[in-house]
């Protein structure tokens, strides 16, 4: 992401937040946004397994 495409972001993520806001509650929303985007990128670069595949790794039934 691109340093201006960064800050756009950061000021779309604030202005969402409410009057009331704290810290945390902006760093949580870094953090899901953050966590959002490594979940594209995997998923983009098909580094991703499928339900099944999980459950069956750890033995769980569907």
């Amino acid at each position: 992401m691109s340093s201006a495409n960064l800050k756009q972001t950061a000021h779309q993520l604030i202005d969402k937040l409410p009057e009331e806001a704290t810290w945390d509650d902006l760093m949580q929303s870094i953090y899901e946004r953050q966590a959002i985007e490594r979940g594209v990128a995997d998923s983009d670069a098909d580094r991703v397994k499928s339900v099944t595949e999980v459950r069956a790794k750890y033995g769980l039934s569907e």
